[in-house]
């Protein structure tokens, strides 16, 4: 798969594709980030709860910082994989009900040492880059690879395993990725 449709919410419930869906909430411009996580916690589970038949209130997101959040259904732990991220006015919640999933969302803006970051954070690939839309895209992508193997953003060393997927999202000049883990890695 290389895009997958996102989903606004609230909405009907979303469409499954090979297990993955995304859903994208509009947040106050102002509102602070504890708000926005709140928000995108509450509709992630009303929208698993709806594509898993079951109330929302049989679902909690655990987490701790460092960790990926983890999806417990009906007081079990499961292995179905959650990811978020935030954006100004915007936060996405991305679903993997067969493993582990990695979610970034950002606005496309030109930012002046686009290339010096692109060159620490992206890898060689990055060095041919002229477009601010291009910059994001890359970045996206290796922060959803990132959140999907719990790792931290850091200076740039080898792609990390598993299968990156472009969001197709409703709103111009957002732009993201998903990466869902490998199993065998």
């Amino acid at each position: 798969m290389k895009e997958l449709a996102v989903h606004l919410w609230p909405g009907p419930a979303p469409a499954l594709r090979d297990g993955l869906f995304a859903i994208l909430i509009r947040t106050a411009p102002a509102a602070q980030r504890d708000v926005a996580r709140r928000q995108i916690r509450l509709a992630a589970r009303e929208a698993l709860a709806a594509v898993l038949w079951v109330a929302p209130g049989d679902i909690e997101i655990a987490s701790m910082p460092g960790t990926q959040p983890r999806i417990v259904l009906a007081g079990r732990e499961t292995h179905i994989g959650c990811s978020f991220s935030h954006e100004v006015e915007y936060s996405l919640a991305a679903i993997n009900l067969q493993g582990p999933i990695g979610a970034d969302l950002m606005t496309v803006r030109d930012i002046p040492d686009w290339p010096t970051v692109a060159r620490d954070y992206l890898g060689p690939a990055a060095a041919s880059l002229r477009d601010p839309r291009d910059y994001t895209q890359m970045w996206t992508q290796r922060e959803a690879a990132l959140k999907c193997h719990a790792q931290q953003i850091s200076e740039w060393r080898a792609d990390l395993p598993g299968q990156s997927i472009a969001l197709a999202l409703p709103v111009a000049n957002l732009l993201g990725h998903l990466h869902i883990g490998d199993r065998s890695a």
